[in-house]
């Protein structure tokens, strides 16, 4: 029997070309995400309150960890 408190599996899926990545739960789409901090408010948004998206062991980080955004940083450069 699950705990009502307890997680979905969350994956973050490897960047995009442009460098974001689609966040999920289970088959639902629930974001796409551009840095980490992104990650936390698309998880808030569907009422599942992380205090520390970095180090949940429910979120599944493919292709790269945290601190993996490629692509992004030159669009950011003026």
């Amino acid at each position: 029997m699950a705990h009502p408190t307890e997680h979905p599996h969350i994956v973050v899926h490897p960047p995009a070309l442009d460098g974001s990545r689609r966040v999920t739960s289970d088959d639902e789409t629930l974001g796409v995400a551009t840095h980490t901090d992104d990650v936390g408010e698309i998880l808030r948004l569907a009422d599942l309150y992380v205090t520390d998206v970095e180090d949940a062991d429910f979120i599944e980080w493919q292709g790269g960890g945290p601190d993996d955004w490629p692509g992004l940083f030159e669009h950011h450069e003026s």
